[in-house]
């Protein structure tokens, strides 16, 4: 095909002598853009109505594939062009490297969006809203973070590629990579962060220490996973506020994870009572509330004495609930109709501050309270 077109556009080339070298120059290369152009609208719009409407996963491709067809269609024909254009050899080298430079970056290009369309298909799987989504959120977190990290690799090789078109920064950095020494430290010191977080970023993928939607409590700040990005993760507050934290923390520090393995949790209330605080009863107001409380989930339940002290016993009501959401709501709900029924039916459970004063006569019961002037 390429010895065809080139013959093509030597022709076309023979048909312009008439005009100036520069003029012909220009319009072959035009010619050459505008025959990518229409090639490309053509086969595009014949392989759109080939597919359909019903094969998702084909049109998602070519929508993402459009852009880098085109203009490696462009780069492929102007290629073709410039060997027969009347130039002079220094633009001619010029363009030719332009043209190596856009190819490099096309590859680039078309690398990042096959990593996309591979992470949002592979995605598309899974229900993140569905009410236990423990295994769709594992999977949007290690595609997430190996997308990212894929991307960066990406990045990182494509400006390399482009830089290495140059020989004056080829050689640079060849000479640069054989001294070594002390530059070599400076430049792994440097960026030691970067490549700390990279490394995390793939751990955290594939053991899943956290993932997004998990509830964290992170340097004693109760959050949720919001995002988790190549260097960092932000967590969102019961606030709103967003906790910005590196990726090496969650690899190198201690946090607690409610949601590792389930989302469902207890709900521990404790009371600090008197001695004379009727534990059945309580017991049965418990088994009331939890019955009326739409945040129990029907599971656990217990009432418990789990300590005495010399100023009173302490009591703990532990229930369980679906997630974090309803664990808070139903301590504040357990915890306030407790109490309330305590100060309205047993008053002398409350918690009391007994004080003894030396030296002091007190009067016992009936004579506390007989008439005054009585015997």
């Amino acid at each position: 095909m390429t010895p065809t077109l080139a013959s093509t556009f030597s022709e076309i080339s023979d048909w312009l002598k008439w005009a100036p070298t520069w003029l012909q120059a220009a319009i072959l290369i035009a010619v050459a853009v505008i025959a990518a152009i229409v090639i490309h609208a053509v086969a595009f719009s014949a392989i759109e109505r080939t597919i359909g409407k019903k094969r998702d996963f084909l049109r998602i491709l070519l929508d993402r594939m459009r852009g880098p067809a085109r203009l490696a269609l462009i780069l492929f024909l102007v290629g073709t062009v410039l060997p027969v254009a009347p130039l002079d050899p220094t633009v001619a080298g010029g363009l030719q490297h332009l043209v190596l430079i856009a190819m490099v970056l096309l590859i680039g290009w078309a690398a990042f969006a096959a990593t996309q369309v591979s992470a949002d298909l592979y995605l598309r799987r899974f229900q993140a809203d569905s009410a236990d989504s423990l295994l769709a959120r594992k999977h949007t977190t290690q595609i997430r973070i190996l997308e990212r990290a894929a991307v960066t690799i990406i990045v990182i090789f494509t400006i390399a590629g482009v830089l290495m078109t140059f020989e004056p920064v080829r050689q640079y950095g060849l000479s640069l990579f054989a001294s070594a020494g002390v530059a070599g430290i400076i430049v792994g010191l440097a960026a030691r962060p970067v490549l700390s977080n990279l490394f995390a970023g793939l751990q955290i993928a594939v053991a899943q220490p956290i993932r997004i939607g998990d509830v964290v409590v992170v340097e004693n700040e109760w959050g949720r996973v919001e995002e988790i990005t190549g260097t960092y993760v932000v967590i969102r507050a019961w606030d709103l506020r967003r906790l910005i934290v590196p990726l090496s923390y969650f690899i190198e520090r201690p946090f607690q994870n409610w949601t590792r393995e389930t989302t469902q949790l207890l709900a521990p209330v404790v009371l600090h009572l008197d001695y004379r605080a009727p534990i059945e009863a309580i017991r049965r107001k418990v088994d009331e509330i939890a019955e009326e409380s739409p945040f129990w989930d029907r599971g656990t339940k217990t009432v418990q004495m789990t300590d005495s002290t010399a100023d009173g016993i302490q009591v703990r009501v532990l229930l369980s609930a679906r997630d974090s959401s309803d664990q808070w709501n139903l301590r504040c709900e357990v915890r306030e109709k407790l109490i309330a029924f305590l100060q309205k039916e047993h008053p002398e459970a409350l918690p009391k501050q007994r004080t003894t004063v030396e030296g002091a006569k007190i009067a016992p019961p009936e004579a506390s309270v007989a008439p005054p002037g009585g015997d």
